[in-house]
């Protein structure tokens, strides 16, 4: 049975970890699913996978590919979070056995990159934005609580 795809949709190539990385990214995302997994019928991967995934109404495709291609932070998946906690259930989880990065920015273990963010960082940076940035590119893991006192503290120096 075909999967319906949308007009545009991420499409990631890996090297022979297609399923594992489908499967933890549904684990990780509270409204996903595994949609689709086959064998790539011919070519130079015949018998690697390729899946259909869905991480919060997303749809994306995989397919183990091969070596010839890596990931690159060039291209990242943004997560806007509404609170720490939830910042910090993605960071936990798609951090585990990859790469921290800056200002919210990680690569998996699977050489995806993501960006873990406040979906309120224009709310953030607007009592001082320079302050805020300043504290953001000290962080790995984004802290809203740092944020908003690194705002708070510039705003009420600047109005004394």
């Amino acid at each position: 049975m075909a999967v319906e795809m949308p007009r545009i949709s991420p499409f990631l190539w890996f090297n022979g970890t297609a399923v594992e990385a489908a499967e933890h990214y549904v684990s990780v995302f509270p409204n996903a699913k595994i949609l689709a997994v086959s064998e790539m019928p011919a070519g130079p991967t015949k018998g690697g996978a390729l899946v259909e995934f869905e991480l919060d109404g997303l749809k994306f495709g995989a397919m183990d590919g091969g070596s010839m291609f890596e990931m690159t932070p060039a291209v990242s998946f943004v997560i806007p979070c509404d609170s720490q906690e939830e910042i910090d259930h993605y960071w936990d989880k798609l951090a585990e056995g990859g790469t921290e990065g800056f200002c919210g920015w990680l690569t998996d273990r699977f050489g995806v990159s993501w960006q873990v963010v406040p979906r309120a960082m224009d709310e953030l940076m607007a009592p001082a934005p320079e302050a805020v940035m300043e504290a953001l590119l000290t962080m790995t893991k984004v802290d809203i609580a740092q944020l908003r006192e690194a705002g708070r503290r510039a705003a009420a120096q600047g109005s004394a």
